[in-house]
C-alpha cells in the first residue's frame, strides 16, 4: 500500500490545513429539485443513481468550483467510490468520471472500468511527451450486480486499489503522477467522457477526492466494507418522503422490486415502483406512475441481415402489412373495378368464432390505393386514398367516420387530391395530422402533396410540399425531433419538348420547425423509383430503409438502409438487393426483430432476419 505525504502542491489546493473530502457527486446532484437524467434507485438496501446517456453533458460541473484557491490538482490523492454494475460484455468501457478540458476533447484524468479490469488515466504533458498514461489494475471484477466500495490511493508512481477493504493491490507506474497538472478550463464529468460512447449504466453511490491521504484507514473501520462511506449525497441518506398533495418527489424512487412479465401492463399511480421486464427487447423498466423509464436495456447494435423466409405469392404484391389477431377490422384496396365496371374496396371484420375475416361493408371507390386508420378523441375514422377514376386523376380522396349507432363507417369530409396514393396520419403533442402522397395530376409528377390538421371537426390545410410522384409519407421521430420522409417515384412532365420518365431522383426528409410552425427540408437522398419508406430501430441506433423499384433500366435495383449519425443526418449502411421493391414492413417478435419486403414485379416476398451483436 502507497504511502501519501502532504504536499506543498496539496497546501496550494487545500490553502489550509484541513484534509476534508470533496465529494464530486454531490456536486451534479441539485440540493433543492430534481433533475434531468438522474434517476435513484435502492438495491439491497442501499441508494444509487442511475444516469440517462440522452445529455451527458447536464452530468457536470466546472473544476473551478472545488478548485477554489488552485488551479492545480494535487500530486497526492485518495479516490472513494461505490457502485453497483451490471453485467456487461468483454470488450465493452464504461466511464465512472473524467475531466476534460472545455475547449477540446483533451482528457486530464478519468476513471473507467471493464468487465474485470479498472483503469486509471492520466494526461501529463512534460512527463510523458503529451500522450496519455493507463494505469491498469488486472482482475478486478465489477460488473457482478453487487455494491463494491473501493479507494484508489495515488502518490507520485505508486497507485493503490483497495476493494471493499480486502489485500490492496499496488502498481508501480514509469510515469508518475503530473505534480503540476492544471485544471484551469476543464470540466468534471461523472459517469462519461462528454459522449454516449462509454456512459456508465451501473449505480453509483459515492465519489469522493480526498486530497493528501490516503483513505483506506478511514473507510475500513466498520462491518460493511462493501457499502463504507466516506461522503455521500445527503439525499441518499435521507428515508423516503411521502409527497404532500400534488408534489412529487424529488428524485424517481424505487425499493421494493416487483417484476412483472409479458406484454406492456398498465402504468398508474398503483404500479408506481414496480417493474416491467420485455423479454423481446430484453430490456428492464421501472413505472414512474405514469409511464415505463428504461432502467437496464441490453444496447443492441445492427450487424447485418441474412434471408429467413421467401413467402411465394399468386401475384405480384403492392403492399404488406404486419398486424395481430384478433383485429376488429381489416379494410382492402381495390385498385380495379369489377366486371360490371364498379369499383367497391371491402372493409372485413374478425369474426371469432369462425376464426376468419368476412365482408362487413362495401365502400365505392376509384382507383384505392391505400386506406388509412386512426382514432381522434375516442372516434375512429378511415382515409381511403382514390388514385383514379378512368383518365382523371383529380378526384376526391374521402374521410369516412365510424357512426356508432348505425354501425357503419360513413363520409366525414372528402378533400381533393391528384393521384393520391398514400395517406399517413400522426400526432404531434395534443395535434392530429394527415398527410397525402400525391403522384400524378394527368400532366405532370411535379405537383404538391399536402399536410392537413384536425381543426373543429375537419382536416384543414396545414402546409405543401412539393413532390415528385409521391408514394409514400413516413413519419418518425427521434428523441424530441420530429420527421417526415416523402418517397419521391419519378419525375415526368408531358407538357416538356421531349417528355423523358426520370427514375433517379431525390427524396426527401423533412423535420418539423416549432417556432416556425413548418416542416423545412432536413436531407435529400438519391433514391431510384423510391416507393416506400420504413423507419425502425435497433438498440439505441434509428434506421430508415427505402424501397428502390427501378431505376430507368432494370427492376433489380438495391434497396438502401440508413443510420440516423445526428449531425450528418441518415448515412447509408446496408445495401439489399430487391427486385421491383413496393413495400418494407418492419417487426419484432420473441424470436427477433426483422424486415420484410415484397416485391410488385415477381411474386415472391421476404422476409429478412436482423443480425445483432
Amino acid at each position: 500500500m502507497c504511502s501519501l505525504s502532504l504536499s506543498n502542491k496539496t497546501l496550494c489546493f487545500l490553502s489550509v490545513a484541513d484534509l476534508r473530502p470533496l465529494d464530486i457527486l454531490s456536486e451534479v446532484v441539485p440540493v433543492n429539485g430534481a433533475k434531468s437524467g438522474i434517476r435513484m434507485i435502492q438495491i439491497q438496501g442501499a441508494r444509487g443513481f442511475q444516469f440517462s446517456a440522452i445529455r451527458p453533458r447536464f452530468l457536470s460541473f466546472p473544476a473551478s468550483r472545488i478548485f477554489i484557491y488552485c488551479d492545480l490538482f494535487p500530486e497526492e490523492f485518495s479516490l472513494v467510490f461505490t457502485l453497483r454494475t451490471f453485467h456487461m460484455q468483454s470488450k465493452k468501457n464504461e466511464y465512472i468520471f473524467t475531466v476534460l478540458e472545455e475547449n477540446s476533447d483533451t482528457l486530464l484524468l478519468g476513471l473507467r472500468y471493464s468487465r474485470n479490469k479498472l483503469h486509471f488515466i492520466f494526461w501529463s504533458r512534460e512527463l510523458s511527451n503529451g500522450w496519455q498514461t493507463r494505469v491498469t489494475f488486472q482482475d478486478i471484477f465489477l460488473a457482478d450486480n453487487q455494491w463494491h466500495t473501493m479507494v484508489l490511493a495515488v502518490s507520485k508512481g505508486s497507485f493503490s486499489l483497495t476493494v471493499d477493504c480486502n489485500i490492496p493491490t499496488d502498481v508501480i507506474s514509469d510515469t508518475p503522477f503530473p505534480p503540476s497538472l492544471t485544471v484551469t478550463g476543464s470540466r468534471f464529468y461523472v459517469g462519461s467522457r462528454r459522449r454516449r460512447k462509454g456512459f456508465f449504466t451501473g449505480l453509483l453511490r459515492q465519489l469522493v477526492l480526498l486530497p493528501g491521504s490516503d483513505a483506506t484507514s478511514r473507510m475500513c473501520t466498520g462491518k460493511n466494507f462493501n457499502l463504507a462511506v466516506l461522503s455521500i449525497p445527503q439525499i441518499l441518506q435521507e428515508l423516503p418522503v411521502k409527497p404532500v398533495g400534488n408534489e412529487l418527489l424529488k428524485y424517481p424512487y424505487e425499493a421494493d422490486m416487483k417484476v412483472t412479465l409479458g406484454s406492456t401492463p398498465p402504468c398508474t399511480k398503483s404500479e408506481s415502483g414496480q417493474f416491467w421486464f420485455n423479454a423481446a427487447q430484453k430490456g428492464l423498466y421501472i413505472c414512474n406512475g405514469n409511464e415505463w423509464i428504461s432502467v437496464l436495456e441490453v444496447e443492441e447494435k445492427l450487424d447485418y441481415l441474412e434471408e429467413y423466409q421467401s413467402l411465394v405469392t399468386s401475384s405480384e404484391t403492392k403492399g404488406i402489412e404486419v398486424f395481430i389477431i384478433p383485429k376488429i377490422f381489416l379494410a382492402v384496396a381495390n385498385f380495379e373495378g369489377e366486371e360490371m365496371g364498379q369499383e367497391f374496396s371491402v372493409i372485413y371484420k374478425w369474426n371469432y368464432r369462425k376464426e376468419k375475416f368476412i365482408v362487413y361493408q362495401r365502400i365505392v371507390t376509384h382507383g384505392a390505393r391505400d386506406w388509412e386508420s386512426f382514432v381522434i378523441d375516442g372516434e375512429a375514422f378511415l382515409a381511403v386514398a382514390n388514385h383514379r377514376k378512368g383518365d382523371n386523376h383529380n378526384i376526391d380522396s374521402v374521410i369516412y367516420r365510424w357512426n356508432s349507432r348505425k354501425g357503419l363507417f360513413e363520409t366525414n369530409q372528402t378533400i381533393p387530391t391528384s393521384g393520391a396514393y398514400d395517406w399517413e396520419f400522426f400526432r404531434i403533442g395534443p395535434y392530429s395530422f394527415l398527410v397525402v402522397a400525391n403522384t400524378f395530376n394527368g400532366t405532370t409528377t411535379r405537383i404538391y402533396s399536402h399536410i392537413y390538421i384536425w381543426l373543429s371537426g375537419t382536416f384543414q390545410l396545414f402546409q405543401s410540399i412539393l413532390t415528385f410522384g409521391a408514394a409514400d409519407w413516413e413519419v418518425f421521430h427521434i428523441q424530441d425531433r420530429v420527421f417526415l420522409a416523402v418517397a419521391n417515384s419519378h419525375s415526368y412532365d408531358s407538357r416538356s419538348v421531349a417528355p423523358n420518365s426520370y427514375h433517379a431522383i431525390n427524396s426527401s426528409i423533412y423535420e418539423l420547425n416549432i417556432t416556425a410552425q413548418m416542416f423545412v427540408k432536413f436531407q435529400d437522398i438519391l433514391t431510384y423509383s423510391a416507393l416506400d419508406w420504413e423507419f425502425f430501430s435497433v438498440g439505441e441506433d434509428n434506421f430508415l430503409v427505402v424501397a428502390n423499384s427501378f431505376d430507368g433500366v432494370t427492376y433489380s435495383v438495391n434497396s438502401i438502409i440508413y443510420r440516423w449519425q445526428g449531425y450528418e443526418g441518415f448515412v447509408a449502411v446496408h445495401r439489399l438487393p430487391t427486385f421491383g421493391c413496393r413495400d418494407w414492413e418492419a417487426f419484432n417478435t420473441t424470436a427477433g426483430s426483422y424486415l420484410m419486403y415484397s416485391s410488385a414485379r415477381e411474386p415472391l416476398s421476404k422476409v429478412l432476419k436482423l443480425k445483432t451483436f
